[in-house]
């Protein structure tokens, strides 16, 4: 322990003749602006003040706040319509589902509705046709490529 004081004592001249670096700070964004990309999206609230009670707007943060934004501005950000329910799906004409990503899971109740008991099935891209082995009705997954959600974690 008194070899390490000693060694500390005799680095600090050496410490102290080295002229200090001004550190400048730099905001995250600052990347994201100079690329010519507006920054992602801001799904953070702007809080309140102390001694205030926050409302939804104001407290939402992530995934809820970006549905809170969608609904200002009257956009369905999840798509939470039904499928059709009016026919039956068949070879000739399927029932579509539409998806950004290559595979989607589709509960089938059957035709008329609540027919038979939730069948979940697992539509893909490696098949034209889905077919619910309860009541017969045919899906068909309407997959549609995005650049942004090619990327994965």
């Amino acid at each position: 322990m008194v070899a390490l004081l000693r060694s500390l004592r005799a680095a600090r001249p050496l410490i102290a003749a080295r002229p200090a670096q001004a550190v400048v700070p730099r905001a995250f964004s600052a990347s994201a602006l100079r690329a010519g990309a507006g920054g992602p999206p801001q799904l953070l609230g702007e809080g309140v003040q102390a001694g205030q009670i926050p409302t939804d707007e104001q407290q939402a943060t992530g995934i809820e706040r970006f549905e809170l934004l969608g609904k200002v501005e009257g956009v369905d950000v999840f798509d939470m319509t039904p499928l059709e329910a009016d026919r039956i799906g068949t070879l000739d004409k399927p029932i579509e589902v539409f998806s950004y990503f290559p595979e989607r899971h589709v509960g089938c109740t059957g035709f008329p509705a609540d027919s038979h008991d939730t069948i979940w099935l697992h539509l893909n891209t490696s098949l034209k046709n889905h077919r619910c082995p309860e009541c017969g009705s045919v899906y068909n997954l309407k997959y549609e490529a995005h650049d942004s959600l090619a990327h994965h974690h």
